[in-house]
């Protein structure tokens, strides 16, 4: 069996507080599944044990012990989920430290897959705190993070375009939140995108509460995010969730097309890629 995992973009990012018992902080935000995607190949392993192995172009950087495809096949096995024994292997597609999701996305779509019912709201809690708080964001394809732990979905989905642009650097997730000094007030939100410009101009009005900080370490993300902004057709661009990866949100795809070509001779050692909406 096939599945695909797709990746996720952080159209918003907002910072609330530190939830000083998990060491972990609240945030908000919009967001976003595209149609970036690692392929899972899963198969029934004889033996008592999980047989578990990444190819692909960004597959080098992927942890081999103690990653989200382990957490979750020996959390589901504790929890009765499943009962048997896999070979799973990952085609990683979806840049590794990138704030694209990958990981929590790959543990996400296992989850579905073997998951024929639903799933109890404290037992998915449990499974959020050992994998990821993350890992909620990939049962929506387009919504809002009000909380850790609650997501109003889009009663409206728009097709969006992006660029993505990966530096390679790889980004700490915990070593980013860390630096975090200061942090914004909730945000009310409000079902009123009657249509595309409304959406587009809400994100546009918003920011990333890290970026900040990504940018003082890595002098280069303001400069490749410039870059992208004054591309034809951009209508604003931002690194998603705690970086390196950057996007830039495009008013159609053959202007993402054309951006793509002209960026790729400007920074020939990173790597690109067009996306839109799932």
């Amino acid at each position: 069996m096939l599945i695909k995992s797709y990746a996720k973009i952080n159209l918003s990012l907002t910072i609330n507080k530190k939830i000083k018992k998990k060491g972990l902080h609240d945030i908000q935000s919009q967001f976003c599944l595209i149609n970036l995607f690692d392929t899972i190949s899963i198969k029934k392993n004889k033996n008592n044990i999980d047989k578990i192995s990444f190819n692909g172009p960004h597959s080098k950087n992927v942890k081999k012990s103690n990653n989200s495809i382990q957490k979750i096949l020996k959390i589901m096995r504790k929890l009765n989920i499943i009962s048997n024994y896999y070979s799973i292997k990952v085609y990683k597609q979806i840049p590794v430290f990138a704030g694209l999701g990958g990981g929590s996305s790959n543990a996400a779509s296992l989850l579905k897959f073997f998951c024929i019912k639903k799933i109890e709201d404290k037992i998915f809690n449990k499974i959020i705190d050992q994998v990821g708080s993350d890992l909620r964001l990939f049962f929506y394809k387009q919504g809002f993070l009000q909380s850790l732990k609650k997501i109003v979905k889009f009663k409206k989905k728009y097709k969006l375009f992006f660029l993505v642009a990966y530096p390679n650097i790889k980004c700490s997730t915990k070593e980013v939140y860390s630096k975090v000094k200061s942090y914004n007030k909730k945000k009310v939100f409000k079902q009123n995108n009657k249509n595309k410009a409304t959406l587009i101009n809400k994100i546009y009005n918003l920011n990333n509460d890290l970026q900040s900080i990504v940018e003082k370490k890595y002098p280069v993300i303001p400069k490749l995010l410039l870059s992208i902004n004054n591309e034809k057709g951009c209508y604003f661009s931002r690194m998603t969730g705690s970086g390196s990866a950057c996007y830039g949100l495009f008013s159609d795809k053959r202007c993402s097309k054309v951006a793509l070509k002209r960026l790729r001779k400007k920074y020939p050692k990173f790597w690109f890629s067009i996306a839109n909406t799932i």
